[in-house]
């Protein structure tokens, strides 16, 4: 299950890239509109600019932007940063491998056989979905 933390991270990048690119969002402005408590989107926010997706400016007409094009961002990316693996369990990992202690062979397991294709399939969404796509998404949405 996608955390909250991934989640409001998701609505906070789409929120700012939705906005003019000549513009600082402010956090106050993010919170209100998408709904997330302030404290938390500032521990998020902080995590997305630590990793490059995002940066900030401070004073009074401050905010966050992207430092990135939106069609740079990958899903897969932010997931990772926000989430930790895409995979469900640890011995399908591309990045976080980890042996299961009750797995007696790897090969034979009926468990990870189905978890290589959840795992595949989510990062194909993933990976050929950018922040860019998610806006054209959202405004597409809207006016359906």
């Amino acid at each position: 299950m996608l955390s909250k933390k991934s989640k409001y991270g998701l609505k906070a990048l789409t929120y700012i890239a939705s906005q003019n690119n000549e513009e600082l969002v402010q956090i106050s402005e993010i919170s209100e509109s998408e709904k997330i408590s302030r404290k938390f989107l500032e521990a998020i926010l902080l995590t997305l600019k630590k990793a490059g997706f995002l940066s900030s400016k401070k004073g009074k007409r401050g905010g966050y932007y992207l430092l990135k094009a939106a069609d740079e961002i990958i899903m897969s990316d932010v997931i990772r940063v926000l989430e930790g693996p895409i995979a469900m369990v640890p011995c399908v990992s591309l990045n976080f491998y980890e042996h299961c202690d009750d797995c007696i062979d790897e090969n034979k397991c009926s468990v990870q056989m189905l978890m290589l294709e959840v795992r595949d399939s989510m990062l194909d969404v993933l990976s050929n979905k950018s922040l860019a796509d998610m806006v054209n998404d959202l405004k597409a949405c809207k006016k359906s």
